[in-house]
């Protein structure tokens, strides 16, 4: 792709004449910055965007495992592992695993991501058997007993089709379908919705000197390109979720950089999750130390992220941050109780 189109997004009550909307949302622009990889950026007007672009700017987005985008969506994490960054050792027996669950559909999750492989930076990769032993019983044991979907947070298509099987509705895969070929062919085959998320190398080793050409618009290639596959392939699109991947293989100019232009993505024309929560970024932005809480970062990222039109927040702190969307939509959209997030 030679040229690509960021929405310049405002969220003002007041939307004039000339907008143009983000249907089933309360968000519009007038202007888009026009990127290329051979010249400056340029500000253009809405109208001067490309016709195919601009719908996929501005289509409303289809239900994915039912759940409806003109309010966000806030994914609940459940890391069933011994060594993740954050809640790594937490949530190891089923009794724990279930009540921190249910406690998160309590405080208002719309979908719970479950992993059993840490995908932090530095950590080697398990074997898909013990992977299955961490999380099948658990998407087993919760999966009638909660009213949201469950997402299996995982790259390998053995896991996934166990995890689909035991009630499971969608994959979250972090390798962007790169690290097993057989993933994107499982999806297809079982009709599976599925996130995709860009990350540059393994975690042992994505963190080692990240390199881009241009950061935003290398991953908007490849998630483009992974979108097509899948679609030629046989997918419809509106099962198809990206990730832009923070974190995975950025550094912290990447990072930021993503998160200034994250309206980019939305000219993919497909929902955008975005998943900060208690990122060492957030730490070295705040100027934290090693151990402090990184909740009041994660919730603030995400209210950014949540004023550019992102659709999907990953979160540790759901009660928070189903809190914080609440109250920015009720005081920014001068609309009380709206959305109801919960």
């Amino acid at each position: 792709m030679s040229e690509y189109f960021r929405p310049i997004i405002n969220s003002d009550p007041t939307i004039p004449s000339n907008a143009s909307v983000l249907q089933g949302t309360p968000f519009w622009f007038t202007h888009a910055e026009k990127l290329s990889r051979n010249s400056e950026p340029e500000i253009v007007l809405a109208k001067d965007i490309p016709e195919d672009i601009f719908r996929n700017i501005t289509d409303k987005r289809p239900k994915i495992c039912g759940l409806s985008f003109d309010i966000p969506r806030v994914m609940g994490i459940l890391n069933v592992t011994p060594d993740s960054f954050s809640d790594g050792g937490r949530y190891l027996t089923l009794e724990t695993a279930k009540e921190h669950c249910i406690s998160m559909v309590s405080a208002g999750a719309d979908i719970i991501d479950i992993g059993g492989e840490s995908t932090r930076p530095g950590a080697l990769e398990v074997e898909t058997s013990e992977e299955i032993s961490r999380v099948i019983p658990v998407i087993e044991e919760i999966s009638n007993k909660i009213s949201v979907p469950i997402s299996a947070d995982t790259r390998k298509s053995e896991v996934a089709k166990m995890a689909i099987s035991s009630g499971a509705t969608m994959v979250n895969d972090i390798s962007g379908l790169k690290f097993d070929s057989k993933m994107g062919d499982f999806c297809i085959k079982y009709d599976v919705p599925v996130c995709i998320m860009h990350s540059q190398g393994i975690p042992e080793t994505m963190q080692n000197e990240p390199k881009y050409k241009d950061v935003c618009l290398d991953i908007y290639d490849f998630l483009s390109q992974q979108i097509e596959n899948l679609v030629n392939s046989g997918m419809q699109r509106t099962a198809i979720i990206v990730d832009p991947g923070i974190g995975f293989g950025k550094s912290l100019t990447h990072n930021l950089s993503l998160l200034r232009k994250i309206s980019l993505f939305h000219g993919l024309g497909v929902p955008i999750l975005i998943g900060v929560s208690r990122k060492k970024f957030l730490k070295t932005l705040a100027g934290l130390k090693e151990n402090e809480d990184r909740m009041s970062g994660s919730v603030s990222i995400a209210l950014y992220a949540r004023s550019q039109g992102i659709q999907i927040f990953r979160v540790h702190d759901v009660k928070e941050t189903v809190q914080a969307m609440k109250l920015w939509h009720s005081v920014h959209l001068n609309k009380v109780g709206d959305p109801d997030v919960s």
